[in-house]
């Protein structure tokens, strides 16, 4: 493609490496930028600066955040017993949208993939390990998608955490296999959640 100026194809080849963003798209959003007031550009540069600067990852459960702590880890309210093993914080962001768990997370960061390259040690699985050990936590739910790699992810964390006294569950199977947990309804992913059962091998 023809370009007229080099900062359009530099901005352009910038947001078209963005994950679903091919370059006819990318042109329709940068001139669509062009378009806007250039303080509305700024605002959005600037908010995306401070985006990468500024949030970190809990200290505990390694959700997104902006200080140590991630504001489910620091609410007093909130049962510290129960641990809610989630792929990604999509997944943290889906579950509290359905308003019925009251417990804590813990973000893995990915699933075993060896596709993928994708190993337990790419995980935070460790962490995990380490936060069972320390005790006071009484219930592990395993929440991650019914595929392959979520399965096999699940059955490596359960042999890792299996001899120590907590509960093990996962979530209902009511999600359909291969479905990925950020898209599922509200409705049916609360219902997989409360009907959650013990983990077998």
């Amino acid at each position: 493609m023809n370009y007229p100026s080099t900062l359009l194809q530099r901005a352009v080849g910038e947001m078209s490496r963005l994950p679903g963003i091919g370059q006819k798209t990318a042109l329709r959003l940068v001139l669509h930028l062009l378009r806007q007031e250039r303080g509305e550009v700024e605002n959005l540069a600037q908010s995306l600066i401070e985006l990468r600067r500024g949030v970190r990852y809990c200290n505990v459960c390694h959700n997104l955040c902006d200080s140590e702590l991630c504001e489910i880890c620091s609410t007093p309210s909130r049962d510290k017993s129960t641990v809610c093993v989630v792929e990604n914080v999509q997944d943290v962001m889906a579950i509290e949208n359905t308003q019925q768990y009251t417990g804590v997370y813990h973000v893995l960061g990915g699933i075993i993939s060896p596709m993928e390259g994708i190993g337990p040690s790419d995980l935070t699985i460790e962490s995990l390990v380490e936060r069972v050990s320390q005790g006071g936590i009484s219930e592990v739910i395993l929440a991650l998608s019914p595929t392959m790699e979520g399965d096999t992810t699940n059955f490596y964390i359960y042999r890792k955490l299996q001899d120590f006294p907590v509960q093990i569950s996962v979530i209902a199977r009511g999600i359909a296999q291969n479905d990925e947990l950020q898209y599922t309804d509200e409705v049916t992913l609360g219902r997989a959640l409360a009907g959650r059962i013990p983990f077998k091998v």
